[in-house]
């Protein structure tokens, strides 16, 4: 037996999820738009090869992908790709403000113990993005997989 759902539910569940979606995906613009600002400031250690402002650069485009894919499809996938991406920047941006990691291999040595304006903006928008990500993919439905016919 199936529980009649209003209209107004319906409408409402979609604003939420739009709300949400849209707050994801804004909280990784903002992070994508602060690593694009300080990227070449910090390739200038290292002009050649793998320089932290490259790495400023591909985690920007992975942020901006991530909220294009949020916006555009709202999915399971989407959410987790969005997770994946806030998560590992802000351990990253929190992991460099407290540990002095040597270079190694091809890449660089990123320590900066202290905290300015858009570092620290970047690190609250990516904690946010997180968050909200891990909601979205929360309340995401799981599509069943499909029997094969017999």
């Amino acid at each position: 037996m199936s529980v009649p759902i209003s209209r107004g539910a319906l409408d409402r569940g979609r604003a939420r999820d739009l709300g949400l979606r849209a707050l994801t995906a804004a909280a990784l613009l903002v992070d994508a738009g602060v690593h694009i600002h300080l990227a070449p400031g910090y390739q200038a250690g290292s002009p050649q090869g793998i320089g932290q402002g490259t790495l400023f650069l591909l985690e920007s485009a992975a942020a901006a992908l991530a909220a294009l894919a949020v916006l555009l499809r709202g999915s399971r996938a989407a959410y987790a790709f969005a997770l994946l991406v806030a998560l590992s920047a802000f351990a990253a941006v929190v992991f460099y403000r407290y540990v002095d990691l040597p270079a190694f291999g091809p890449f660089p040595a990123m320590y900066e113990p202290v905290w300015y304006f858009e570092k620290a903006a970047s690190a609250v928008a990516e904690g946010a993005g997180a968050v909200l990500a891990g909601v979205g993919l929360a309340r995401t439905r799981r599509t069943p997989r499909r029997r094969p016919a017999r």
